[in-house]
């Protein structure tokens, strides 16, 4: 019954052919065997009652990043300065899940405060990629693509600021969706950058996105900055892509891309024409102005967000024999890592007295010059396509003394952020890393204007369907997860 697609499971659930308690139990079997280090907490015994838990289950279980409240369940964030904390509540996408009738597989695990692109930032240690686990499975929602691709869920939750759903989605193997800001609701999600934070579903395939994204989108009275979707999306099935027009970035880097993904890359487009749709280049001369501009404008959000943690309201409090400032000072350094800090660090520079116009009000100015881009090309197009990554997975440790080289994942993420606008990555089928090894997989992202996302999904489905991508190595049903748990740190990048 796990070889189900979620929205196979839920058919054979409403004919009577499978018992959902039954299925509930096996995926929960399934994530008890965790050997990537992804779940962070599975419920167990009493700690499986109340507000986590669905009385009679009526769909498929889902596993959620640590980022999202729970009521009763600890919630991290990947951070030591949270360790212990129970949330009073639960966060709307996740109460919309349960009452969605989807029990709560565990929490998972994820870069600190959703800083990084890579998780290895996490403070409890890196996720492993299922495909090979001396590589990084992306980030910062790696934990919700592990357990995905690895077989230990149908389905999860993540959040995407610069890409860390799109690009943990592309490097292992599955669909990540990050939807139009405000399409979902934000309350209850711990904030990283609040104008930026999107909560969205990574899934096996394209369908169970859609369906996922029926279940979470919606105006929420507690979040002022939700609107929901015009109408609930309907799962896709175009089986062409006849009328439809593509855009592909003028300007787009593709020295920086690696060949293996540049040559998916092309044979996916080649596979856009064969079913009928139009491909051309537009430019977008801000995009690449995206990544500098990110950075201001993340970290001095996260400097406004994360200054709340002081050891007084929540979380650990460190030791100090000092008066309280000493004590917020000796919590603060013990409690955060050194990505955190250093973007904490960079935020409250740019955001300091002489100094805000400069950089902050500098990078909006770009962002809204981003936005128009993207404008201008939908009155041609119907969407924009990139590659999800400019890499496959790549090794742990590889990237963590140099920050900038990790940033630079987010390359092609991070303009559909600033604009807002919904994008999806897709597997798009194998390549080679750069150094040689076994092939790993390759996203390719599709873009489409704000509240788009009906036509996004029936885009993807089409491709999706002729790509028939086969996510699984060695002819297995999931890839193996043999070996041990790694632990470490890491800095740089950021999803």
């Amino acid at each position: 019954m796990l070889d189900l697609s979620v929205v196979q499971a839920h058919e054979a659930i409403a004919a009577g052919e499978l018992d959902a308690s039954q299925y509930a139990e096996a995926w929960a079997a399934a994530a008890a065997k965790d050997e990537l280090n992804a779940y962070l907490w599975r419920p167990e015994g009493a700690a499986a009652e109340g507000a986590i838990a669905v009385e009679s289950p009526t769909a498929a279980p889902v596993a959620v990043k640590d980022i999202f409240c729970t009521e009763g369940a600890p919630t991290t964030a990947g951070s030591r300065i949270l360790e212990g904390y129970r949330p009073p509540y639960t966060a709307t996408a996740v109460r919309k899940l349960l009452e969605a009738g989807a029990p709560i597989l565990g929490k998972l695990n994820m870069d600190e405060f959703a800083m990084g692109s890579s998780n290895e930032n996490s403070a409890y240690g890196p996720v492993l990629n299922p495909w090979d686990r001396d590589r990084v499975p992306g980030g910062s929602s790696g934990g919700s693509a592990a357990v995905v691709a690895g077989g230990l869920a149908p389905w999860a939750i993540g959040t995407d600021t610069g890409g860390s759903i799109r690009q943990p989605a592309s490097l292992c193997g599955i669909v990540g969706l990050k939807p139009t800001y405000g399409a979902i609701s934000r309350y209850g999600m711990i904030a990283f950058a609040s104008s930026l934070d999107q909560c969205g579903p990574l899934t096996r395939d394209v369908r169970d996105a859609a369906l996922m994204l029926g279940i979470l989108q919606g105006k929420d009275p507690c979040d002022s900055t939700s609107v929901g979707l015009p109408e609930a999306p309907r799962l896709p099935d175009r089986e062409d892509l006849n009328g439809l027009r593509f855009a592909v970035p003028a300007d787009l880097a593709r020295d920086a891309i690696e060949p293996g993904v540049r040559e998916v890359f092309e044979a996916t487009l080649a596979t856009i024409e064969r079913l009928g749709g139009e491909i051309a280049e537009v430019p977008l001369p801000h995009a690449e102005h995206g990544i500098s501009a990110y950075y201001v404008i993340a970290p001095a959000e996260a400097s406004s967000n994360l200054a709340r943690y002081d050891g007084v309201r929540y979380g650990m409090r460190a030791e100090a024999s000092g008066d309280v400032i000493e004590m917020y000072e000796a919590t603060r350094a013990q409690g955060f890592g050194p990505e955190v800090k250093r973007r904490i660090m960079l935020g409250t520079y740019a955001l300091s007295s002489g100094y805000y116009e400069a950089y902050y009000g500098q990078a909006q100015k770009v962002r809204t010059k981003i936005a128009g881009d993207f404008a201008a090309a939908f009155e041609d197009f119907d969407f924009v396509v990139t590659p999800t990554s400019p890499s496959v997975a790549f090794e742990l440790g590889e990237k963590t003394s140099d920050p900038l080289a990790m940033y630079l994942n987010d390359f092609f993420t991070v303009p559909m952020s600033l604009a807002g606008i919904p994008a999806i990555s897709i597997p798009a089928g194998l390549a080679e890393p750069a150094g040689g090894g076994p092939r790993l997989p390759v996203g390719f992202q599709i873009a489409a204007p704000a509240f788009g996302e009906q036509g996004l999904l029936d885009a993807a489905y089409a491709l999706e369907q002729a790509i028939a991508f086969e996510a699984r190595p060695a002819g297995a049903p999931y890839p193996p997860i043999e070996g041990e748990k790694r632990t470490g740190s890491g800095g740089g990048g950021d999803g």
